[in-house]
């Protein structure tokens, strides 16, 4: 689980494909997020005979990359800074709107940039249809294990064909740089969005939950494990109420594991699963932990394991328990609490147990908060709170001190109002009256009416409970 940086030998085998799959696949991913590792590749990369045109693209991303993210809310120089990265790689185009051209594509804009690569606003003439292009950057486009994970992407998404997960149209590895061809959808991440609005309301929260789990269960039923479940992979379309899963880059068999020799963990640490922190094999609940710890984002602003250093993270999502989000101020019902503390059960097993049955849950929990006198809870998440004891004993006391005595009262005087009898003439037996009915059941006992009030308090917790 101990996360570094690699060493130079390491990132040397790596270039030259002297390593595991598993080993090198990590350190692609460590060096889609650190730049100091990127700049060392670069430079090992220029030492190489023969590599100087890749190292001319190398210098020109490092040169951008000190100021690169998402386009969304960045400054005016980060935008100019990742369009001159753009069209460092793009062929002259004829059109005066457009920045380059990749293959068949005119490229408009630069959408935003990511740890695999940059994503691109294009134009496919022959279908007259606006794309999203996503090119892999230059730093790992050398080295073949990552060019084949952009592949796998591809050929992972490709197989899921759902509405909440985004489809690929095509794959071109001819080029210099791989890239991927996407439907252009105006949208955001929902990273972008808690960054912005922080928590969200519990409807939206749940349709977002919702989403995720249907398209986690479709990519589930194809045998894959996303692996990398986040805020920022989670995509949210403006003009409609749809939310879809991307970047499948991590995407894997279930029984595949990815931790490697070196200690270098693939993945976002704050959304893993403890299974993955650790390095064990896993399965589709690792997807719905970390699901778990996306819906505490959405309701509380921030995930639910958080330290400074990637290494404190992962201790505590495999040591440590998850604060109640109800304690940390965010507004959600009880219940609510309870499913996130299920989906971030340590134990595999404590879990639901497939996605496609967390979305059914999610359904009636979210038809619940729309309309709930006609919508129950779900039955496992509707149990009922344990009482208080200290609540259960005061109203027992006030049972007895108001309640008794006032029983009791009653029936002192019900004693005293027997009515005398006045002496009587005695009636022939012939005249005296037969009643035709039953005779009067008894009037309850002390005991009796005490029990009944008993009741009627338990029904009172109950409703309280409720």
């Amino acid at each position: 689980m101990k996360a570094h940086h690699p060493s130079d030998a390491a990132l040397a085998d790596s270039v030259n494909q002297r390593t595991d799959q598993a080993t090198e696949d990590a350190v692609v991913d460590h060096l889609s997020k650190c730049r100091q590792c990127q700049s060392r590749i670069d430079a090992l990369i220029r030492s190489d005979d023969g590599s100087h045109e890749i190292s001319q693209v190398l210098r020109r991303e490092s040169e951008s990359a000190k100021s690169l993210g998402s386009i969304n809310g960045g400054t005016s120089g980060e935008h100019e800074s990742i369009v001159d990265f753009a069209v460092a790689f793009l062929e002259p185009t004829d059109r005066s709107d457009a920045l380059g051209r990749l293959g068949e594509f005119e490229i408009l804009s630069v959408i935003g940039h990511g740890g695999m690569g940059i994503v691109l606003k294009g134009f496919q003439e022959e279908l007259n249809r606006p794309v999203a292009v996503k090119v892999m950057s230059p730093h790992l486009a050398t080295m073949a294990v990552a060019r084949k994970r952009f592949l796998r992407e591809a050929q992972a998404t490709a197989a899921v064909v759902h509405p909440n997960v985004m489809p690929i149209l095509s794959v071109s590895e001819s080029s210099s740089l791989p890239f991927l061809v996407m439907p252009f959808v105006a949208c955001h991440s929902l990273q972008q969005r808690l960054d912005a609005d922080g928590p969200l309301p519990l409807v939206d929260t749940l349709r977002i939950a919702v989403q995720v789990a249907h398209g986690l269960a479709a990519a589930h039923a194809q045998g894959l494990v996303h692996r990398d479940v986040k805020p920022a992979n989670i995509l949210l379309e403006r003009s409609v109420d749809r939310a879809m899963l991307t970047d499948f880059g991590l995407a894997r068999a279930a029984d595949d594991v990815t931790v490697t020799r070196s200690g270098v963990i693939a993945g976002t640490p704050q959304y893993m699963s403890p299974e993955q922190a650790r390095g064990s094999a896993i399965d589709a609940r690792s997807d719905l932990f970390s699901l778990g710890s996306v819906i505490h984002a959405m309701a509380v602003g921030k995930p639910p394991f958080r330290a400074e250093t990637s290494y404190g993270i992962l201790r505590k999502i495999t040591d440590d328990e998850p604060r109640s989000m109800r304690v940390q101020g965010a507004d959600v019902p009880d219940w609510m609490d309870r499913l996130v503390a299920n989906l971030l059960s340590k134990n595999a097993d404590d879990r639901p147990q497939s996605a496609a049955e967390l979305a059914t849950t999610l359904e009636v929990c979210l038809a619940h908060v729309q309309q709930p006198t006609s919508n129950a809870l779900p039955s496992s998440l509707a149990s009922r709170r344990k009482i208080n004891p200290m609540l259960r004993y005061l109203i027992g006391a006030l049972v007895i001190l108001v309640v008794l005595p006032a029983v009791a009262m009653f029936g002192w005087y019900a004693s005293l109002d027997t009515p005398t009898q006045s002496p009587v003439r005695p009636m022939p037996p012939s005249l005296v009256p037969v009643s035709e009915t039953e005779p009067t059941a008894p009037e309850p006992t002390v005991r009796e009416q005490i029990q009944s009030l008993n009741d009627e308090v338990d029904q009172l917790m109950q409703r309280m409970e409720r």
